[in-house]
């Protein structure tokens, strides 16, 4: 019996390495003829281990060779930390820091003799937004979920931000993909993103369609509009949606074919001047009856001046009630790499320069201003209120606590994690009630750590940060407060009397 089996193990054995050498035999034919490859053609069958390496690369760097702090667009301390807060587990270390302070453009806040003590700490000061509106928006949240759409994301990730942005108390921008019953079903406030291609509000050419807009901000979760003019992943070109991942209910909710590429146009036909963003401004207001701002990624700046100089012309009730600053160094969204790598200034450098022009221009009381760009950490998020910010959005702090391992396949419909895909196994991965928990206790400990440092720093709450209270590593090794390095700025009107 015992030499039976050795005798079928055997014959199986050799059935598959001569299966394998034909499949080789045949590879080496297919690829010494073909002419589109230049090392297949040279080195036969070992030349297509080429492309499985490079793939496979990715992820050994990612689980094995990069080291804590190495990794592009986010480090596995960064990705990490976000992980422990949205779990809810210790997020303590031990026996130093790993983070190298020496680097030039290194943040150290500096802390005061004397911390505010926890009885003493102040709640986060509510806020209005817009109040020349029929309905002005009355917030304390200070950290909130960036513009995502349903399309770039799974029915399953919106209604888990949703929710847990609900509990939270944070809110919960659309993206430009439309208003989805998936957006309000968690109850989130929500910020209603009007793009380029007017998703959701559209008439069939194009343009703006009042009676979709008014129906769609009539909704009481909806608490402002957003124009998009530009986003971080590609300034200067409209979204990117691949045709396999609008399916029939996102076509339905943006108003467009089934199973064709979605691409916005690069701006809006209806926009080419100051005077035409004011007029659209005060168009969606009218119609709506909520604060309006817009969305923009800052490269050339000299048209802020001129927005802002037609505004006080105009007078302050035409301004937009809030401008999101977007970072030029990337997002979620599908972009070309020449736009993504290289045009738009990061927000280290757009942030101060608008707080800057804003108060040049008497507006930073009139015009809110929302940070957004690679804020995941504390941290990042208090350097942004120290330079005046009033809030703090994020798009991939929030995907890491839905559980992004950060396998870049945003852009396609293959993401592991359930997160950016709209195929049903996948999704089936990511279980909305827990990880509704994870982001609202994401949301949570940035709130709450976001107010440590602020403590640390000898101020009651997060807003009364100053420019002063953070300093920038430079190249000689020394670190400079940020108001050395932009001394032209009024001190932050949220600063305590």
């Amino acid at each position: 019996m015992r030499d039976d089996l050795v005798q079928i193990l055997s014959a199986i054995l050799v059935f598959f390495l001569g299966l394998g050498l034909l499949v080789a035999i045949v590879m080496y034919v297919i690829d010494v003829n073909q002419t589109g490859n230049a090392i297949r053609r040279n080195f036969p069958v070992i030349g297509r281990f080429r492309h499985l390496f490079e793939s496979l690369g990715e992820y050994f760097r990612q689980y094995f060779f990069a080291q804590d702090r190495e990794e592009m667009p986010f480090n596995r301390a960064q990705r990490n930390w976000v992980y422990g807060a949205a779990k809810g587990t210790d997020n303590t270390i031990a026996f130093g820091s790993t983070r190298d302070l020496r680097p030039v453009g290194t943040m150290i806040f500096v802390n005061c003799p004397y911390p505010v003590l926890e009885t003493d700490a102040a709640a986060t000061a509510e806020l209005e937004i817009g109040p020349y509106c029929d309905k002005p928006y009355v917030t304390d949240t200070l950290f909130n979920v960036s513009a995502m759409s349903f399309g770039a994301i799974s029915k399953p990730a919106v209604l888990a931000l949703s929710k847990g942005s609900a509990k939270a108390g944070n809110w919960m921008n659309t993206g430009e993909g439309g208003l989805s019953p998936h957006h309000l079903e968690g109850g989130a406030d929500i910020i209603f993103q009007l793009g380029t291609a007017k998703y959701g509000v559209r008439n069939d050419d194009g343009s703006l369609n009042d009676e979709k807009l008014r129906e769609v901000t009539a909704h009481e979760q909806v608490k402002m509009v957003e124009l998009k003019l530009s986003q971080g992943a590609k300034p200067g070109k409209g979204g990117i949606l691949p045709g396999e991942k609008v399916t029939e209910e996102i076509a339905t909710i943006r108003g467009i074919p089934a199973g064709e590429d979605s691409i916005s146009p690069n701006r809006h036909p209806e926009i080419d001047s100051a005077e035409e963003l004011l007029d659209m401004i005060k168009r969606i207001r009218d119609v709506s009856g909520k604060p309006v701002g817009f969305k923009s990624v800052i490269g050339a700046y000299g048209w802020l001046d001129e927005l802002f100089e037609l505004i006080n012309q105009r007078g302050i009730e035409s301004a937009p009630d809030f401008i999101t600053v977007d970072s030029g160094d990337g997002g979620t969204g599908a972009a070309p790499m020449s736009l993504m790598d290289n045009v738009g200034l990061p927000l280290r450098e757009s942030l101060p320069l608008v707080i800057d022009m804003l108060d040049r221009h008497g507006l930073k009381e009139r015009i809110r201003v929302i940070a957004s760009g690679k804020l995941v950490t504390p941290a990042e998020a208090a350097w942004a209120l120290c330079v005046g910010a009033d809030f703090i959005n994020s798009a991939r702090g929030f995907m890491f606590s839905l559980g992004c391992i950060q396998a870049l396949q945003c852009n396609k419909n293959t993401c592991p994690t359930g997160i950016a895909t709209h195929d049903k196994h996948l999704q089936r991965g990511l279980d909305v009630t827990d990880k509704a928990e994870r982001v609202y206790r994401y949301s949570k400990n940035m709130h709450k750590e976001i107010g440590i440092i602020a403590h640390s720093c000898g101020v009651r709450e997060p807003r009364q940060l100053q420019r002063f209270h953070c300093r920038i590593v430079q190249d000689n090794g020394r670190s400079v407060p940020l108001d050395e390095l932009f001394p032209n700025v009024q001190a932050n009107s949220q600063v305590a009397g």
